[in-house]
């Protein structure tokens, strides 16, 4: 909290609940009957991830992903 005004200042590029950061990741394959998708990030690393809250996606969209669910749409890696 700040001093002067009791209210929190969040300095953090990190989700200030569990730490993590959001990435941006391609969908490769899609499981439309689950709401998953089989995403790469940059480096190469594979993740499944929910996408129900971004929905409808197609393969090669770019989705940001935090904590293993897409909360929003990306650019293109």
């Amino acid at each position: 909290m700040t001093a002067a005004t009791g209210t929190e200042a969040c300095t953090s590029e990190h989700c200030i609940t569990c730490g993590d950061d959001g990435v941006a990741m391609t969908i490769l394959q899609l499981d439309p009957n689950r709401g998953l998708a089989l995403c790469t990030d940059g480096a190469g690393a594979h993740m499944t991830v929910e996408t129900l809250l971004v929905e409808p996606v197609t393969i090669g969209d770019v989705l940001l992903v935090h904590a293993g669910t897409a909360i929003g749409r990306g650019e293109q890696l």
